[in-house]
């Protein structure tokens, strides 16, 4: 299968790759203060920071630190997982079209969280069945994947995880169509992204990290690797352990991101090709770059979902789909012009 916009590049001098991330850390950081500022109650600068410095009132630092923040950086930290993710799945299986949801996680995912709703229960239930259901779909995916030398190819799990992800869909039909009217719109929310919980993720925040983390050594073999497999081992690289790691990284990565936000789509299938197209091909760079600005996304996206139509909030994989469709139209445009 060949790898589409996935080949290498020549690695860009070191001073312009870690522009990049300069520039990405500050679009972070403007994106938190958009977020914080903006809403139904409109926050000036003076008022932020004397929430920041513990001199504003009650209901202002409720509504800047406990509120907006808390949300904020579940939404950084969704972003980043499935950017992350994406760019590592976009590696796995040598396909440009592959996206942190293509492996069937999210529907097991979906399954858990819905089934828990229709059973009338709440908070953590949802999230822990929610989990549950990922990590189910993870082994499925993961054990009928296998041939019987006990080793998988990129072509066999994406198959696998094709029709894994079907059968989730079927069950989520199901669901909704048995579930009663007063639990359709919890639901629905759930299923297009819902980062409305108020207290901060911490097991997000977490889990992003360490997933970085453990993929930053890994750069230089993924970089090698989508040059193609002879080559890879050729030079060495252990082909069936690497793809094991990040298919692991991959799917805990989507699961967290599901788990406490629901379905966000187009995060993790555009964010990988932009910063591509920005000239970071170089994984050590890639990486990092994808969490910056897939939280950077997310941020935005989330703060137009609950200031649109206030005080009416929409799911946010509302606005990341408006958002991705005419980008990822733009990248394959652009692409195809290159």
């Amino acid at each position: 299968m060949k790898s589409g916009n996935l080949h290498h590049h020549a690695p860009a001098h070191p001073g312009r790759r870690y522009t990049l991330l300069i520039v990405l850390g500050l679009l972070a950081v403007g994106s938190f203060l958009f977020a914080l500022t903006t809403g139904s109650v409109a926050i000036d600068w003076q008022h932020l920071w004397q929430a920041v410095n513990g001199e504003a009132d009650g209901s202002q630092h409720q509504l800047i630190l406990e509120l907006r923040l808390s949300r904020t950086i579940n939404a950084f930290t969704c972003g980043g997982l499935l950017a992350l993710a994406g760019a590592l799945l976009q590696v796995l299986l040598r396909n440009p079209l592959a996206d942190p949801y293509i492996l069937g996680v999210s529907g097991g995912a979906s399954v858990g969280a819905l089934g828990a709703i229709l059973l009338g229960l709440g908070g953590l239930w949802i999230t822990g069945s929610a989990f549950f259901g990922a990590i189910l779909s993870i082994l499925l995916v993961f054990v009928l994947a296998h041939e019987h030398k006990g080793s998988w190819t990129p072509t066999r799990l994406l198959l696998t995880g094709v029709v894994i992800a079907a059968g989730w869909g079927a069950l989520i039909s199901f669901i909704l169509v048995i579930s009663p009217d007063t639990h359709l719109r919890g639901m629905l929310f759930w299923l297009m992204g819902d980062l409305s919980q108020t207290n901060t993720s911490i097991t997000g925040v977490i889990v992003l990290l360490a997933g970085l983390l453990l993929s930053l050594p890994m750069a230089r073999d993924l970089n090698v690797m989508v040059r193609g497999d002879l080559r890879a081992s050729a030079l060495g690289i252990p082909l069936n352990t690497l793809r094991m790691q990040i298919y692991v990284i991959s799917a805990l990565l989507t699961a967290t991101a599901v788990t406490f936000a629901g379905n966000i789509g187009f995060v993790g299938l555009i964010i990988p090709h932009f910063m591509r197209l920005l000239g970071a091909h170089d994984h050590r760079i890639l990486l990092p770059a994808c969490v910056l600005m897939g939280g950077s996304l997310v941020i935005v996206a989330d703060t137009l979902a609950r200031t649109l139509l206030a005080p009416q909030q929409l799911p946010v994989g509302i606005v990341t789909a408006i958002i991705g469709v005419p980008v990822f139209l733009y990248l394959l445009q652009k692409n195809s012009t290159r």
